[in-house]
């Protein structure tokens, strides 16, 4: 979010997108950092792909947490469940965070339980392009071959057991980044972004300016 005087740049990652070689991805911790720097490692060098990795990475300073179990494969596709939270209610929302800002949802997920009574699945959506490249390429794939077994997007088979949830995204990026998947959502979907201009004196004023802290999810899940 910026130096000093906060700015946002709410777009880099939007770009990325108009290059099919770059893969552009926003990790919020140190393991998924690692686990994709030694994914495009094992790429470009052993395998000889050619590619460019682009990864977001800032100067916040937070804890980070021990790498969940088995969450390598989805950090490097796009998208992995992180926590979940039983409120004991049948009121149940998917939460998908990104970089910094998934702090911000992990937050929103205590608010929603301890105050609302409302369980809900943290995500932690590391490559939201990636997710859409690989949506499009399944559809595409089915579309040329029609008399073949129907394949499924890696997004949708994650998300199918949610089919009917409220989905709610918020990223450090503008809402456009998180609306490449709308289509693939197995329900509402409602994404929170950096839209517009933005400058604040701390990273909190910003993010409430922008109203992708985790006060705000959690009034966007209460209001959808």
């Amino acid at each position: 979010n910026g130096e000093g005087l906060q700015h946002q740049d709410g777009h880099s990652l939007l770009n990325a997108i108009a290059f099919p070689n770059v893969r552009a991805y926003d990790p919020a911790y140190n393991y998924e950092i690692a686990a994709i720097i030694l994914d495009g490692m094992r790429r470009m060098y052993q395998d000889g792909e050619t590619a460019i990795y682009y990864l977001m990475v800032g100067n916040e300073n937070y804890v980070h947490p021990a790498m969940p179990e088995g969450c390598e494969d989805g950090i490097i596709r796009g998208m992995y469940k992180f926590r979940s939270k039983d409120a004991g209610s049948k009121l149940k929302v998917n939460l998908f965070g990104s970089g910094a800002i998934l702090r911000h949802v992990v937050k929103a997920q205590d608010i929603l339980a301890e105050k609302y009574g409302v369980s809900s699945n943290v995500w932690s959506v590391t490559s939201y392009t990636q997710l859409r490249r690989d949506a499009h390429a399944c559809e595409h794939w089915n579309m040329l071959h029609p008399d073949q077994p129907r394949r499924t997007s890696y997004v949708e088979e994650v998300l199918k057991p949610e089919t009917g949830s409220l989905f709610v995204a918020a990223s450090d990026y503008v809402r456009a980044l998180q609306e490449q998947i709308a289509a693939w959502i197995p329900g509402d979907y409602y994404a929170l972004g950096t839209d517009g201009m933005g400058r604040s004196e701390t990273r909190e004023a910003l993010r409430r300016h922008f109203e992708v802290d985790a006060e705000c999810v959690t009034l966007a899940t209460l209001y959808k």
